[in-house]
């Protein structure tokens, strides 16, 4: 596996070894050895969660908040998404800036996000199949959002806002002078 760092300190893609042959390919997922060398630190992931969604859902921007904070690492099985990251670490030089990359099941490419996150992606293709590894466990007390189209980040998914399909609660979300304010 090979790691590339983002502009955003402790964010990575990580672009496996793929085997390709006349049945197929292969490709290591996940070592959790190799991964903690990768990223220069320990992690241990406690849970795995997919989704399914169709062109233009969008879910995010979310982050957990305090003791209860996660560190993800993502991948797409089946489909292209547009990955977002925004840095929410007050201390850090890229605090409120985002990054973004696409992630599918052609390139194989996985985002690490790093604790102090706030996390969103949008659905590219027909539909998508996005699988992600947590360190953390859910709490709801601890969720936070910040509002995905919000003028102060101006961040651009890549598609048309009317193709945006979005959950109410997505769109309740805190905007980024709200949680500045916080």
């Amino acid at each position: 596996m090979d790691v590339e760092k983002t502009f955003i300190d402790e964010c990575y893609l990580l672009h496996p070894k793929k085997y390709e042959d006349n049945r197929g390919y292969f490709f290591e997922s996940f070592n959790n050895s190799e991964f903690c060398n990768l990223i220069e630190g320990e992690i241990s992931f406690i849970q795995d969660n997919q989704s399914h969604s169709k062109y233009g859902v969008l879910r995010g921007l979310h982050y957990q908040s305090g003791k209860f904070a996660q560190a993800k690492l993502v991948r797409v099985l089946n489909g292209e998404i547009l990955d977002i990251v925004l840095d929410l670490r007050k201390h850090s030089p890229t605090f409120g800036k985002h990054f973004s990359t696409v992630l599918s099941s052609q390139n194989m490419v996985q985002l690490y996000v790093p604790k102090g996150m706030a996390h969103g992606f949008v659905v590219l293709s027909d539909s998508a199949d996005v699988f992600y590894k947590v360190d953390n466990v859910y709490e709801p007390k601890s969720e936070g959002g910040i509002l995905y189209n919000d003028p102060d980040l101006n961040i651009d998914w890549k598609i048309n806002k009317s193709d945006i399909i979005i959950n109410e609660k997505d769109l309740k979300l805190n905007t980024w002078k709200e949680y500045l304010d916080k």
